[in-house]
């Protein structure tokens, strides 16, 4: 398994960390959240990012994309977590794009793939359902079989830039009973359907999110993604794309508020001598430094299996995001220990990785889910 970067892959980093340091500094995300912006992003900032190729990246040939693969990915979300910027790469692109992508009958995926892929529209994927605790078989949203039509009812939690999307795809359960992994359908959504509410929630990281309201919303069966009862079996591995993304995310979060702290450490003199000399600081830098590398290896390892089909590709998902959320959380954790009085200020940027940090730890499953989900998949 290949680790380091091809010569195109080493001029699409450069790019995007050049357009992510001149368009959007962590400022733009400062100034977003003081506005209190409801979108959370900018339209334009994600027109540009469009036009540069980057939504097109993991869609085939076949749908107008370039047919790459997540070695790509993680390099563009790596330079989009440096900057924090808070565009829908995630939720359009690796969550609500690829499921229609994969499973969607060629209507849909006429009528919406473009636009994604264009930056014109923004799908939304609604999963997350209160105390299902990252776990997609327990949900409390039904649909029932009238007619025609499906009848949705229930509600979605924490629905990654569900408001003001275009379209959402749900998950709703068809069949069975909670817990069962059949039984589960995912059903496209456009966002004027009656009977369907989205507000607007707030988390620590500022980032766009939504409640998800279905009260009697009719769903014609064409608008099904996947197939009835079988929504999970295409779900799960666009799950795991979307998880090494996020980690590639992670990775350039931890990055910049690693470099931050290490720029600090050279700069502040106390006791006419600059405090990056202490040896005591010297050693927690030395361990940031060590937990990003080691974070770095295992992403792009993961990226690389999900590339290859390798048979160990969920161990290794589940490896980097473990490794990613403990990482991230102990880098801006010393980060801020290590700046001091001014790393406590929201003046100081930092804090803005802070709150990332755990955010991004909690989406997905969280370093503990990861770990229980490594070992059961290894057969402890």
């Amino acid at each position: 398994m290949q680790l380091v970067l091809t010569e195109e892959q080493t001029m699409l980093a450069q790019a995007a960390l050049d357009f992510i340091k001149d368009h959007s500094p962590v400022s733009r995300v400062r100034k977003l959240r003081d506005e209190g912006d409801l979108l959370g992003y900018s339209k334009e900032m994600w027109k540009k990012m469009a036009e540069l190729g980057w939504t097109s990246i993991l869609f085939s040939e076949e749908d107008g994309g370039m047919g790459l693969g997540m070695a790509e990915v993680i390099i563009v979300t790596e330079a989009m977590g440096r900057g924090l910027a808070p565009e829908p790469f995630l939720s359009t692109v690796l969550l609500a794009g690829q499921v229609l992508a994969k499973g969607g009958p060629a209507a849909l995926k006429e009528q919406w793939l473009p636009g994604i892929i264009e930056g014109e529209k923004v799908l939304a994927l609604g999963y997350h359902e209160k105390g299902n605790r990252f776990d997609l078989t327990r949900l409390g949203t039904k649909a029932e079989k009238k007619g025609e039509v499906f009848v949705l009812n229930g509600e979605k939690a924490q629905v990654m830039d569900g408001y003001g999307a275009d379209a959402l795809i749900v998950t709703a359960r068809t069949s069975g009973k909670d817990g069962d992994e059949d039984g589960v359908t995912l059903f496209l959504i456009p966002k004027d359907r009656p009977g369907l509410t989205v507000n607007r929630q707030w988390r620590v990281d500022s980032r766009n999110v939504a409640r998800v309201i279905l009260k009697d919303v009719e769903v014609p069966a064409s608008q099904i993604v996947g197939q009835l009862d079988q929504g999970l079996a295409l779900l799960r591995p666009v799950m795991d794309q979307a998880t090494v993304a996020l980690c590639g995310e992670m990775l350039g979060g931890m990055n910049a508020a690693f470099e931050r702290t290490l720029s600090y450490l050279k700069e502040r003199v106390q006791f006419d001598v600059v405090i990056g000399t202490f040896q005591a600081l010297k050693h927690r830098a030395a361990r940031m430094f060590i937990e990003l590398e080691l974070a770095r290896s295992v992403v792009m390892a993961a990226a690389r299996a999900l590339d290859e089909n390798h048979p160990e590709k969920e161990q290794l998902v589940s490896v980097a995001k473990a490794r990613c959320s403990d990482a991230y959380i102990l880098i801006t954790n010393e980060a801020v220990q290590m700046l001091g009085g001014i790393g406590m200020t929201d003046e100081e940027d930092t804090g803005f990785y802070m709150k990332r940090a755990r955010a991004a730890e909690m989406t997905f499953g969280d370093a503990a889910y990861h770990r229980d989900r490594f070992a059961t998949l290894k057969g402890y």
